[in-house]
Order: C-alpha cells, then sequence, then structure tokens
C-alpha cells in the first residue's frame, strides 16, 4: 500500500528552529501536489505550505518568511523548515499527498499519521 511516513516532531524551545520530513513509499507512479497541515488541540486541521511537484510553493500567512517547504521527487519526500517558532505553531503535522499509485493505476489523498511539535516559552 502507499504510505507516508514523517519524521522530526518534537519538543523545541520558542525561536528555535525544526524540520519536519516526509517520505512517501509503495506502488507510486508519480506524486502531484505534497504539502503540510496541522492539528492544534481545539482547533480545525489547517494547511501550512503546499508545493507542486515543479516546485510552485504556497504557504498560509502566518507561517511566510519563517517556514520552508521543499521536496525532491527522485526520493519522493517533502520536508518543512520551521524557523523562529512560537507557542502558535504547536500543534501535531500531517503530511499529505496527492499521489498516483500503480497496480491498480488510481489516484489517492495520502496522509500520514502526523508528528507532534511542542514549542516552550
Amino acid at each position: 500500500q502507499v504510505q507516508l511516513v514523517e519524521s522530526g516532531g518534537g519538543l523545541v524551545q520558542a525561536g528555535g528552529s525544526l524540520r519536519l520530513s516526509c517520505a512517501a513509499s509503495g506502488r507510486i507512479f508519480s506524486i502531484n501536489d505534497m504539502g503540510w497541515y496541522r492539528q492544534a488541540p481545539g482547533k480545525q486541521r489547517e494547511l501550512v505550505a503546499t508545493i507542486t511537484r515543479y516546485g510552485s510553493t504556497n504557504y498560509a500567512e502566518s507561517v511566510k518568511g519563517r517556514f520552508t517547504i521543499s521536496r525532491d521527487n527522485a526520493k519522493n519526500t517533502v520536508d518543512l523548515q520551521m524557523n523562529s517558532l512560537n507557542s502558535e505553531d504547536a500543534a501535531v503535522y500531517y503530511c499529505n499527498a496527492d499521489i498516483i499509485a500503480t497496480v491498480p493505476t488510481r489516484r489517492l489523498e495520502v496522509w500520514g499519521q502526523g508528528t507532534l511539535v511542542t514549542v516552550s516559552s
């Protein structure tokens, strides 16, 4: 089956940095958009950043200038570099991808299991 596995979450002090990584595996023909979403306690899941397979990016206003999304098409990975973290960035971060899988050929929206980011003041 096709799956996404995240890594890199943890505890960081306010003002610090953290890098999240996500790797897709399975019978994958190609991956269209990839992205990161987050969900804080008591809040809805929200978009953080997305990137097309051609490198075009989109960011939530709250993270512009602090977060950078990047991907490696050859490795089917997407990363999120997070700088100047604050308490409002604390959440479970989820990787998401629009994947064309094979055998059988089908289009899937896949989510990772989530990785927790905690920001201490």
